[in-house]
Formats: structure tokens, C-alpha cells, sequence
């Protein structure tokens, strides 16, 4: 081990995840910025290499409007509303600086990635978490045309809130693992070789959160936020009306109402879960315990103001940021608690 340890510098390996991680936080951001602006069917076709430059000419804009205007959510509502190539300019950078980010991602995590393997640089036994990690930001790419491709199917206005749910927690499963990865490879520099192991608190309560992610999403996806700007009624009633005609299952995966209930409730047993783990996380790692209390109590407050304000723009996406650092504080959690079953 101490032959090995100095040539593979596994403190560098993870600054260089945190580094990544850090991008996908502001990945996910830009990604609110651009579901709240309205900006994602604005590019509508998939370049992964051509895309990342943008149109140089007025004729290129214009071509690219062109294509714009073919879609239903030109045709039904900002057409309609009025807009100008000057408006599309702007919701058409929002979608293309989110690619760009992407594949700036993909590259600071591939170059070194290549150069650490060809150095022979990698510690023993973390290459195919490495890959893995490589494969879910390719599919991240792959997820993000899939939920851009769904509303431009038709008459759609807006795109299936289950791909943007995919694309997003495929995201934030990403910035899980980049965090778990990189948390190991600190503890191999301090010469404590065995990683973290799974336990059974983080998965009862990474279920839990997960549910309120999934629900998250789907307000995003479907508007649902717009679906009542008070707190804690809505429509003057703890549980407001919804559309069951179709079934309770469609109106759970469906109803905006609905769905806007679901989220701002079962967030409450997202809280009380992750009290449960800070408590036990706290005795053996107090930044942690003080890191997963902040991140949820800032969520839960982000989460009423951006209600109240009728979910304005920064404050929405601040909500959205604040959930990844909550994520990324639940795996560092995760992490104290599995190095004690190590």
C-alpha cells in the first residue's frame, strides 16, 4: 500500500470528482433556468459535436427560428404571444449554454479520466466505478434529447415531465456517486483502503427522498407550481380539487394539483427521514449532521417562498440548486454511516 498510494495521489483523483461534481450543480441550475424560461424546445435538433457552436449569421438565426416556429409551442403559444427573433435569441441561449455545460462535463470528466488510465493512475478496483460514472453522463446527454424530442412531437407545448424526471434524477444519481467516489478515494489517501459500504438507513431514507425528487420533477415538468400561490392551503382548502375522472393512478402521475399537494407534504416525511439520519450521522461526523440540517431546512423554506411568489424565477431556481446540494449531503451522510460498516 504505501508503494502504491503515492503514484496513484488518490486526494488528486478526488478533488478532481469534486471538481465534476460542482459542474453538475451548476448544470442542474442552468437547467432550472431553462425549464423556467421556456427555453428547452428552442434547439431542435441534436449536434453533439456541430451544436456546441452557435448560429454566427443573421441567416443561421433566422434558420434556426425557422425551425422554432414549426414546433407546437411556437404555434400555440409564443407565437401567438408575439415573439421576435430577438426573444427566441434569448430562450435559444439558455438551451444552448445547458448543452454546452453538459458537454464541458463530459470532458473534464473523460480527458483526465483517459489520461489517469493510460498513467496506470487509477487505485485498484475504482476503474469500473469510474466508467459507470462515464456511462451516466452519456446518458444524461442521451435522456436530455429523449425529453427535448418529446415536445416536439405533435402539438406538445412542453416536454414529457417523466423524461425531464429521468433526465433530472439521472443528474442528481450522478452527483450521488461523484460525492460517494470521491469521499472513498479521500479515505484511501488517508491510508483506509476499505470504501464505504450501502447501509440500511441510507436506503429507507434515500427512498424517501427520492420520492420527493420524482414528485419535484413533476411539478417542474407540468407547471404545477403555478397551481396555487399559497401556503399551506391551496384553493382555500388543505387538499385541493383535482381531476380523478381517469383514476387515482393518472391523476397521481398527471393532476398538477395533485401532484403540487403530493410534493409539498411528502416533503415533511422527507425531513422527519432526514433528521433520523443526521442524528446518526452527527456522532461521527458533526459537518455532515450540520450540512444535510442546513440543506433541507434552506429547501423547505425555498420551497414556500417560491409558492408565495408565484415560483419567480430565482427563487425557483434556487430551490432546484438547493435540492442537488441536498442530494450531494445526503450521500456524504451516507458515506459517514457506511464507513462505520466498513
Amino acid at each position: 500500500m504505501q508503494d502504491i498510494l503515492p503514484s496513484h495521489r488518490p486526494r488528486a483523483l478526488a478533488i478532481w470528482l469534486f471538481v465534476v461534481a460542482a459542474m453538475v450543480v451548476l448544470m442542474v441550475s442552468v437547467g432550472g433556468i431553462t425549464r423556467l424560461t421556456e427555453s428547452g424546445l428552442s434547439i431542435t435538433q441534436w449536434k453533439p459535436i456541430t451544436g456546441a457552436i452557435p448560429p454566427l449569421t443573421q441567416a443561421d438565426w433566422q434558420a434556426e427560428f425557422d425551425l422554432y416556429k414549426a414546433t407546437g409551442e411556437y404555434r400555440t403559444v409564443t407565437g401567438p404571444a408575439g415573439m421576435d427573433l430577438a426573444a427566441f435569441k434569448f430562450i435559444f441561449f439558455w438551451e444552448w449554454f445547458h448543452r454546452l455545460l453538459g458537454r464541458l462535463i463530459g470532458l473534464a470528466f473523460a480527458l483526465p479520466l483517459a489520461w489517469l488510465w493510460v498513467r496506470k493512475a487509477i487505485p485498484q478496483g475504482y476503474k469500473p466505478r469510474l466508467v459507470a460514472l462515464l456511462a451516466l453522463g452519456g446518458l444524461q446527454g442521451v435522456f436530455g434529447w429523449f425529453m427535448v424530442k418529446s415536445g416536439l412531437a405533435g402539438t406538445m407545448t412542453d416536454v414529457s415531465h417523466f423524461w425531464l424526471s429521468i433526465h433530472l434524477l439521472t443528474a442528481l444519481f450522478t452527483l450521488g456517486g461523484l460525492i460517494w467516489t470521491a469521499l472513498d478515494l479521500l479515505q484511501l489517501g488517508q491510508r483506509k483502503p476499505k470504501p464505504a459500504r450501502w447501509t440500511a438507513t441510507a436506503s429507507w431514507v434515500g427512498a424517501i427522498l427520492f420520492v420527493q425528487l420524482l414528485l419535484g420533477a413533476w411539478v417542474a415538468g407540468l407547471n404545477a407550481g403555478l397551481a396555487s400561490d399559497s401556503w399551506p392551503l391551496m384553493q382555500g382548502r388543505l387538499v385541493p380539487e383535482y381531476d380523478a375522472s381517469e383514476g387515482f393512478f393518472h391523476a397521481v402521475t398527471h393532476d398538477p394539483y395533485l401532484i403540487h399537494f403530493l410534493h409539498r407534504w411528502w416533503a415533511w416525511v422527507a425531513v422527519a427521514a432526514l433528521v433520523v439520519m443526521a442524528r446518526r450521522v452527527k456522532p461521527l461526523q458533526r459537518r455532515a449532521s450540520v450540512a444535510i440540517h442546513a440543506s433541507f431546512g434552506t429547501q423547505i423554506l425555498l420551497g414556500i417562498a417560491t409558492v408565495l411568489t408565484g415560483v419567480a424565477l430565482w427563487i425557483a431556481v434556487a430551490h432546484q440548486v438547493v435540492g442537488a446540494l441536498l442530494v450531494a449531503s445526503f450521500a456524504w451522510g451516507a458515506h459517514v454511516l457506511g464507513r462505520r460498516g466498513a
